[in-house]
């Protein structure tokens, strides 16, 4: 209601309608009600509010009408009620026995604040395909499906389940059942799923160590028990896990944060020792869409035809942060215990976006928006590391040929000399978000390196920030 007047008339309506009355107590009802009215006009807040009709209020209350206006009179002879002739009875505007409380100031709602120049993981919210996404979810609900009116299956809309298999087989060639697909609203709910489903409470995890901080908090929060292990240039190295694990978390296309791509020798030792152990290989895949070189590479769930490989991917990066749409892709005896679990917990995605998702990937704008966002992060990509090019030595520069952010190791003139969380202390300062590579270890003798969010960032502005940390650079250079 946009009136503000209005809006604060429904509360007060409201309000009465909702008091309560004790049929067969001690108390005659219209003493009730005007000890009730008495009550929640005390306070003074509504002051010069007009009072529905007698027979209106009698009805919302199932009472007699002769009840309300008895109250009515009761009230006005005590000074809470005014009535004007013609127009009903109101609120004293002034009751001179209460002092109103002091309103206290409501300061206005801050105005959003920008992302901060290197934030990693953010895509460009500008690029988002606003009309095209409005057009698909007002067909959605203004003209509903009838399964959309139904219960809802826990695993997510049938529709949007299927769009991803499609979307999985022509992108990342994993051939998989729309049966096999589970939306999910994030991280934490694909983890708590995961544990209710298929991990027993206490399970040790394997992670990679850099790593994601927040998935070990996740872990740890669901009752899991994560295990980190130090990666090298070619990722996770199966032959250093430890003993007794139920599963390994990897990000195998593109290692986060540090950008590495697991070989195809590595990444079959890595499902050899999963068949092995008997353990789950849990396959982030978080943007692994946005390769600027060559074809992407094979995803670790499509050698293993979903054997032991749980999928898990995310269109946070692809579209919007804001729609907390997420999704695993499970071998097929998963698949019944994931039912079971989500029957009894109940599915934590909302269900209002994923039909206009499912329309929007099926149109083809999706791979169309998917395509353009890579041409131009690619771009942006480029850019950042022509305007870092000046302070080659104070930073090791190479392009990446995938991903959202570059990771890059302090140069031979700095490493050793100022530890990367000093440096990212410093940009914090001037306004940056530069994460420090060891910030993301658990394990001692950290790798050290630099975190360069790009994709978000138009390139003027990412110029700039350039600039800006390139000044840190030097100093800390001395």
């Amino acid at each position: 209601m946009s009136n503000p007047e209005d809006y604060a008339q429904s509360n007060f309506q409201a309000a009465l309608f909702a008091l309560a009355l004790e049929r067969g107590g001690g108390a005659p009802l219209h003493l009730q009600l005007a000890d009730a009215l008495r009550g929640l006009l005390i306070g003074g807040r509504f002051a010069g509010r007009k009072l529905p009709a007698s027979r209106v209020l009698a009805a919302e209350l199932s009472v007699s009408r002769m009840t309300v206006t008895t109250a009515y009179d009761q009230l006005a002879a005590e000074g809470y009620l005014a009535t004007r002739r013609g127009d009903g009875t109101y609120v004293a505007d002034h009751l001179p026995h209460l002092v109103p409380a002091p309103k206290r100031p409501r300061p206005a709602p801050a105005p959003p604040v920008p992302p901060a120049p290197f934030h990693p993981g953010l895509p460009d919210q500008a690029l988002f395909p606003h009309r095209a996404w409005a057009r698909h979810l007002e067909r959605a609900w203004t003209r509903p499906a009838p399964a959309l009116l139904a219960r809802a299956d826990p695993l997510g809309w049938a529709p949007l389940r299927q769009a991803i298999a499609a979307h999985l087989a022509a992108w990342r060639g994993l051939d998989c059942d729309a049966g096999q697909i589970v939306v999910t609203s994030g991280a934490w709910d694909a983890f708590d799923l995961l544990r209710g489903a298929a991990l027993q409470a206490g399970a040790r995890i394997a992670v990679e160590d850099p790593g994601w901080p927040t998935q070990q908090k996740l872990l740890q929060r669901g009752g899991l028990s994560p295990c980190p292990v130090r990666i090298d240039g070619e990722g996770l190295d199966p032959a250093r896990l430890p003993g007794g694990l139920a599963a390994a978390i990897v990000t195998p296309s593109r290692h986060y944060p540090t950008g590495t791509a697991m070989p195809l020798a590595r990444r079959l030792a890595l499902l050899g020792w999963a068949e092995a152990e008997g353990a789950l290989v849990i396959e982030d895949d978080y943007d692994s869409e946005f390769r600027y070189q060559g074809q992407p590479l094979p995803s670790l769930a499509g050698l293993d035809g979903l054997g032991r490989t749980v999928y898990m991917g995310s269109f946070s990066k692809l579209l919007s942060p804001g729609l907390r749409i997420g999704y695993l892709v499970l071998p097929e005896a998963l698949t019944g215990a994931a039912r079971d679990h989500l029957e009894v917990t109940g599915a934590r995605a909302s269900l209002l976006p994923q039909p206009a998702l499912a329309a929007f990937m099926e149109s083809g704008e999706f791979a169309t928006h998917l395509r353009r966002m890579r041409r131009v992060y690619a771009r942006r990509q480029a850019h950042l590391l022509a305007c870092l090019a000046p302070f080659e030595g104070l930073l090791s520069l190479s392009a990446d040929p995938s991903g959202m952010h570059l990771m890059l190791p302090l140069g031979p003139d700095l490493a050793g000399r100022v530890p990367d969380r000093e440096i990212s202390a410093r940009a914090a300062a001037e306004g940056m978000v530069l994460r420090a590579l060891s910030a993301h270890a658990r394990l001692p003798d950290a790798p050290e390196g630099l975190i360069l969010g790009y994709a978000g960032f138009e390139e003027p502005r990412l110029g700039e920030a350039a600039e800006a940390l390139g000044r840190i650079l030097r100093a800390a250079a001395g």
